[in-house]
């Protein structure tokens, strides 16, 4: 055979080998995919919902910021009888708050977050990063959390008078642990125009507070049920679930609105929805006006037959001079200066300015509140 041809088909059945081989392998790789399929992904292992700000609180965790105060869910659970609906004294943002006693006698405030409530966690975490560092006379201080599967608890000091919003408009008897409780059977009288004054004072104080922190704190929810009394009706801010730090810049930028109807600033309404500390100064200046006039600022007031806003009800009422028909009419009239009025709603006035750039800062409202007439 001519040796030409004889490498050619050598080449030619050397080509045809390894083409074989190689098909062999090939199907003999598909083979074992059909044998040991891939199992199907469901839709719940195609979408993970991450929930980042679980990992800076190990769940079943608890935690105190007092040495004298342990804090377990057993503790809990036996300090306010299993969470008893008559316990409840309160019902703040994300949760029901609860009056218990430990084991150790010490009377407190008991948070239960929602398990179901949206950004449950998240306001949670928020109260645990600013309360837990907090040490003012008008901040409420939280004594601990614990923290398991979806239940968040936070525990705080139990301030003795209930909050704003019930001496305001709520008149009741409170209920309280058992018939040997000082407040077992209360009665909330209409709380003098002093008084009043001086609860304002107090919040003023420890907005301020907040406000000039290195890294300052917005609230974003001052109202009257976030207004604790103690026993001398000296105020204290609580509920910091919706508080934000903000940055140099003094402004946060947030995806959702934060804050209660009638007592959020009108630039929420307009859209624009950056956080500043303008933000708190705006709902202060409200819960001054709710303090000295009684009245919710959700609900309407009548004013020349028609129903208008509880701030654009005060305005007119102070551009015609008529400050002292603002006063509640459950409060006694005899000693109150018309001076100190006038006063208390001009400031009132500012702080819930339309723009934002024409209310004072909160070191400011305090010096005027000081500087009142008498």
């Amino acid at each position: 055979m001519d040796p030409t041809l004889q490498a050619v088909l050598a080449a030619a059945a050397s080509f045809l080998v390894v083409t074989l081989f190689l098909a062999a392998v090939i199907y003999a790789c598909k083979g074992n995919k059909k044998t040991s399929p891939r199992p199907r992904q469901t839709h719940a292992q195609s979408r993970s919902i991450a929930i980042p700000e679980l990992s800076s609180i190990a769940v079943d965790a608890s935690g105190s910021f007092v040495p004298h105060v342990q804090i377990s869910i057993d503790e809990l659970t036996k300090a306010t009888k299993n969470f008893s609906p008559e316990l409840i004294v309160g019902d703040g943002s994300f949760g029901l708050v609860y009056k218990g006693r430990l084991s150790n006698g010490l009377v407190v405030a008991v948070k239960k977050l929602s398990p179901d409530a949206f950004q449950g966690f998240r306001e949670f975490q928020a109260e645990m990063e600013t309360l837990g560092k907090l040490r003012h006379p008008n901040i409420v201080t939280i004594l601990g959390y614990w923290a398991g599967g979806s239940e968040r608890i936070l525990v705080y000091e139990f301030i003795e008078r209930g909050n704003l919003d019930q001496w305001l408009h709520d008149h009741s008897s409170s209920s309280g642990l058992d018939d040997n409780d000082d407040d077992a059977s209360m009665v909330r009288l209409p709380l003098t125009w002093g008084v009043r004054v001086k609860i304002i004072r107090g919040v003023a104080n420890g907005l301020r507070y907040l406000h000039e922190l290195e890294k300052p704190i917005i609230h974003r929810d001052i109202k009257a049920s976030n207004v604790l009394l103690d026993s001398e009706f000296e105020a204290q801010i609580a509920d910091f679930g919706l508080a934000r730090r903000i940055d140099s810049s003094h402004s946060h930028v947030s995806t959702q609105f934060a804050g209660t109807m009638g007592y959020m600033p009108p630039e929420y309404r307009d859209g624009v929805n950056v956080a500043n500390v303008k933000v708190d100064v705006y709902s202060f200046g409200v819960l001054m006006l709710e303090t000295a006039t009684g009245q919710r600022p959700n609900l309407a007031v009548k004013f020349d037959k028609k129903d208008i806003g509880l701030v654009q009800w005060a305005r007119k009422m102070v551009e015609r001079n008529s400050q002292m028909e603002l006063v509640d009419s459950s409060i006694s009239r005899e000693g109150i200066s018309e001076a100190n009025v006038e006063e208390y709603f001009r400031i009132a006035c500012m702080c819930t300015s339309e723009l934002r750039k024409d209310r004072p800062v909160m070191p400011q409202v305090v010096e005027m509140l000081d500087k009142m007439p008498q």
